[in-house]
């Protein structure tokens, strides 16, 4: 394939942002999957966001591309100027794959060593992806002049969380300040100060909501997880008052993580060395998870939404079926 074309090994399928199911679905033994989105632009859907390092990005490729074709068009101009003859005078298509595999035989240089092919036994095939390489955009793109950042978040927090339209930082002001940055304004920031997420204590950790890029998650260290609704266009004013209070954790969270198939559930677990479950559409929770004794280091869901792993202080690493048991499958 030529680079003006489609590669569809190095671009899959990527997962989409509607939710498979609902969480009283979920529960009720719904295995959908989320789904999947082709990254081909002709098979792209009307509905997409606007963000300007795509956009800067996008019309850098075209720039590349209508520049390769010049180029390539230029040079078999000049060829054709020169007296050079075209390919199919040159070479036949049978004389050519004679060509191509004599020069690959045995008595090539190409052919792979046994000990090459013992490595490769071993490590397996190699990833198309390993020449690769990506490169910083245009300083436009970027937000610039970041004041404040809490340097003091947890070991379990990510320290900040992002979706396609906004970022979250978690800021070194009294209260548990949140910055709200949209992807949509890059630049220098400004001196001044910004409107906030006013949390009311100190931030444990927070996740953006999958399938609602206006949903904010935020648990804090006095034991309760604050659901905040961005407002769209992002912050013009400081937000004071959360969407929802989940209470049920009895000292403070380490880490919260939404599903990654159902919409309107979300996990938590705490430093009462237990894991729970919450249905946000009904403000409540539906499953306590046990098994633990130490602290809990970290948690994720399986792609699928069915299992769920957590890691804790006594080198143990626990494998959840929440909708068979409360207890560790394994």
């Amino acid at each position: 394939q030529s680079t003006q074309e489609f590669h569809e090994d190095l671009f899959p399928n990527c997962v989409g942002t509607l939710p498979a199911t609902s969480a009283q679905a979920w529960w009720a033994g719904d295995s959908q999957q989320v789904g999947r989105v082709s990254l081909h632009p002709t098979r792209r859907s009307t509905a997409t966001f606007s963000s300007p390092v795509i956009a800067c990005t996008q019309l850098q490729a075209a720039d590349a591309s209508s520049t390769d074709a010049d180029a390539d068009r230029s040079v078999s101009t000049g060829r054709r100027g020169a007296g050079y003859s075209s390919p199919s005078s040159l070479a036949s298509p049978g004389s050519a794959t004679t060509s191509l595999s004599a020069s690959t035989g045995p008595s090539s240089g190409f052919a792979s060593s046994p000990s090459q092919k013992s490595l490769q036994s071993i490590l397996g095939p190699s990833s198309r992806f390993r020449h690769t390489q990506g490169r910083v955009l245009h300083r436009d793109t970027h937000l610039t002049n970041l004041r404040g950042l809490s340097l003091t978040t947890p070991g379990e927090c990510d320290g900040f969380c992002a979706n396609h339209q906004r970022v979250a930082l978690p800021l070194l002001s009294a209260g548990g300040q949140i910055a709200i940055l949209e992807l949509s304004k890059p630049g220098r920031l400004p001196d001044a100060a910004m409107p906030t997420i006013q949390n009311g204590v100190a931030v444990a950790d927070l996740s953006w909501d999958p399938f609602d890029p206006r949903r904010l998650a935020v648990a804090g260290e006095d034991a309760k997880i604050r659901l905040w609704r961005i407002p769209e266009g992002g912050l013009r004013e400081t937000l004071r008052e959360p969407e929802a209070v989940l209470r049920g954790h009895t000292e403070k969270i380490y880490s919260i993580r939404f599903h990654p198939v159902a919409s309107d559930l979300l996990v938590s677990s705490s430093y009462d060395t237990t894991v729970r479950i919450w249905e946000l559409s009904a403000g409540r929770e539906v499953s306590c998870l046990q098994g633990h004794t130490d602290q809990i280091f970290s948690l994720a869901w399986s792609p699928d939404g069915k299992q769920l792993a957590t890691v804790s202080k006594d080198s143990r690493l626990r494998l959840y079926e929440p909708r068979r048991s409360p207890q560790p499958q394994q």
